[in-house]
């Protein structure tokens, strides 16, 4: 029997698209502390604001785009935030103090996050259901390349053509984005009146898809334990002298997960969620034990390794589980809702793990990263794994 075509031009339009909105996100992300110290003089705390508010935007952006985007339509809401990317990003050449730039990290935020949550919707639509994992996997490859080059990208111009050359590049970039979102040719949903009609008003299921909470909460945990990587990776190395072993950790961590990402996909559609995700997460605790005891650069990469495909297998896996189980109407609810609680999970973990480093140190840090893992893994199989171990089609979903 011959697969549903995956590689369709509506597929690759909208995976470029998302690419380099994350693109943009990433590389003003890893630069953009560097330019509040040197333009504004603030401090390590403001600058790490200048960072991080854009992730409370991006909350924002997700939670009402979640909401509107079956009601206003989903291309509609894809040119809604590009074009309001492409006037935040226009704003950062005019940014003369600290206070104005917050607001406009913050409105950018905004942007992205009904752009992204656009993306999100419209790719699930995309991909048959027959192939769902593997076209999710595919699909969040355009995030992981995005958060390999784009720091580098951003940290290179910073050094050599100067910051302000970092918006001219974001600049041309989102317009990119634009043009290829302009050749995407999005199936319409059909919504009844009875439908729409729930959608309406302020109830808290029109602002998260209930089906799609379980697998967010799960997300949470692990969105957390990353961002102990992310955000104190480059700090870890130096107290082991290994910053520039540091420096390929992404790197590595990127070519795992391009290389397992087709397996990974593959084994979920033809075997199930539960064939990918007890392995990731268990991978990805084996990842932090590794880091957790480094004493050269080879256990470093190694570690690199690990964490990307367990990471890396495990996100695209939880996105696609969350838009299986919701209603075909809802996908869109489904995808803010998973991004949502990821993001937090990723956005505010940075904050809690700083406190427990000076008690803990690295080494025990990591260790109960990879004890928090194993704990979501627990939790998965309670939540759903014990109940989905094969792959429902959404049509069957549906119609319950």
């Amino acid at each position: 029997m011959d697969q549903p075509k995956l590689w369709t031009k509506d597929f690759f339009s909208v995976s470029l698209t998302n690419f380099f909105l994350y693109f943009i996100h990433y590389l003003l992300i890893a630069s953009i502390t560097v330019f509040t110290v040197d333009k504004f003089h603030a401090s390590a705390s403001m600058s790490g604001l200048a960072a991080g508010i854009f992730i409370i935007g991006m909350l924002f952006g997700r939670l009402y785009s979640g909401k509107y985007i079956e009601i206003i339509g989903r291309k509609k809401m894809l040119f809604a935030g590009i074009i309001f990317s492409i006037i935040t990003i226009l704003l950062y050449f005019t940014v003369t103090n600290l206070s104005i730039l917050l607001l406009v990290r913050f409105l950018h935020g905004i942007g992205f996050g009904i752009a992204s949550t656009a993306t999100g919707t419209i790719v699930a639509n995309v991909i048959p259901d027959k192939r769902r994992g593997e076209g999710t996997g595919y699909y969040a490859l355009s995030t992981t390349i995005a958060s390999a080059v784009g720091p580098f990208v951003g940290i290179f111009i910073n050094q050599y053509l100067g910051f302000k050359m970092n918006f001219v590049v974001c600049t041309v970039l989102i317009v990119i984005s634009f043009l290829f979102a302009l050749f995407l040719k999005v199936p319409k949903v059909e919504i009844n009146k009875e439908q729409l009609n729930s959608m309406k008003g302020f109830k808290l299921s029109n602002f998260f898809e209930p089906k799609a909470l379980p697998i967010s909460i799960v997300s949470i945990f692990i969105g957390a334990t990353y961002s102990s990587i992310l955000s104190f990776l480059n700090t870890y190395a130096q107290q082991i002298n290994l910053v520039d072993v540091a420096s390929f950790f992404f790197i590595v961590y990127a070519i795992a997960t391009l290389v397992s990402r087709p397996y990974t996909g593959r084994l979920f559609d033809n075997k199930g969620e539960n064939y990918v995700v007890y392995p990731s997460l268990i991978i990805f605790a084996i990842g932090f034990l590794i880091i957790s005891q480094v004493h050269h650069g080879s256990m470093l990469l190694l570690s690199a390794v690990f964490i990307g495909i367990g990471y890396g297998s495990f996100i695209p896996s939880a996105q696609a589980i969350a838009v299986k189980v919701a209603p075909r109407n809802r996908m869109g609810l489904a995808t803010s809702t998973f991004f949502m609680f990821a993001d937090f999970g990723a956005g505010f973990g940075p904050f809690l793990i700083g406190f427990l480093i000076p008690v803990l140190g690295f080494t025990k840090l990591y260790i109960m990263m990879a004890v928090v893992v194993l704990a979501a893994t627990v939790l998965y199989y309670f939540v759903h794994g014990r109940n989905k171990g094969n792959v429902t089609s959404l049509q069957e979903e549906t119609s319950r």
